[in-house]
C-alpha cells in the first residue's frame, strides 16, 4: 500500500462469502461489519438463525418479551466468538448524540450495536428501538486479517443496505446482498485462480 493511502474503511458495509469459503458458519454468510479499522474488525453474521427464538432468549435472560411483533423472531449465530453473549443492533434512537445503553457502539449510517442488559429490559417492557436484530456471538479479525482474506478472494464487499439486515427473508439475504453487486452466486467460480 502506498505510504499515502488510507487504510480501507469497511465500516458498515457487508462481507459477502465468496463460492469457495466451505466454513460451516461462513459458508454462504454474509456479515454485517460494526467495526473496522487498522486495529481490526467485528461483525456479525445477518443470515444464520439458531433455533432459538428471542422470547426463549428473553425467558432464559429471566424477563418477558412484551412485544408481539418480535417473539417469533429468531436469534442468530453472529459468529464464532462470545457465543454465550447477546448482540442487539438496531436503529440508532432519537437524541442529542447520547446512547440510552450502557454499553453501545455507534455505527456510522444510523445503527448501533448494544451488548448490556438494558436494551433487552426496555424491550421486555414494551419500548426499545423498533428494529432489532440479535445474535450470540459474534465474527473478528485482528489487524490486517480481513483485508488478507479479501486479497485471497474469500469474501466479496459491499456498502451495507439495513433493510437487508431488517426487513429481507433470512432466506434471501444472501442473494440479495450479492445483487447488490450486480452479481448473482452462479457467476462465480468456487475455485481461485493464480495466474
Amino acid at each position: 500500500m502506498p505510504a499515502d493511502s488510507a487504510p480501507t474503511n469497511l465500516t458498515n458495509h457487508f462481507l459477502i462469502a465468496m463460492p469457495g469459503l466451505s466454513d460451516e458458519l461462513f459458508g454462504r454468510s454474509v456479515v454485517f461489519l460494526c467495526e473496522h479499522s487498522e486495529r481490526g474488525a467485528l461483525g456479525l453474521v445477518i443470515n444464520k438463525p439458531s433455533d432459538l427464538m428471542l422470547s426463549q432468549l428473553f425467558d432464559k435472560v429471566d424477563l418477558s418479551l412484551a412485544r408481539a411483533d418480535l417473539a417469533r423472531q429468531p436469534v442468530f449465530h453472529g459468529g464464532p466468538v462470545q457465543t454465550e453473549r447477546g448482540f442487539v443492533l438496531h436503529e440508532a434512537l432519537p437524541g442529542e448524540g447520547e446512547k440510552l445503553y450502557a454499553s453501545t457502539m455507534s455505527i456510522p449510517g444510523g445503527l448501533e450495536m448494544t451488548t448490556s442488559k438494558d436494551v433487552l429490559e426496555a424491550m421486555a417492557q414494551g419500548g426499545g428501538p423498533r428494529q432489532v436484530f440479535v445474535t450470540l456471538g459474534y465474527a473478528s479479525w485482528g489487524g490486517g486479517q480481513l483485508e488478507s482474506e479479501i486479497g485471497e478472494n474469500s469474501w466479496l464487499t459491499v456498502e451495507a443496505d439495513h433493510r437487508l439486515i431488517f426487513e429481507t427473508p433470512v432466506a434471501e439475504r444472501y442473494d440479495r446482498a450479492m445483487a447488490l453487486l450486480g452479481l448473482q452466486s452462479w457467476m462465480l467460480s468456487p475455485d481461485v485462480g493464480h495466474a
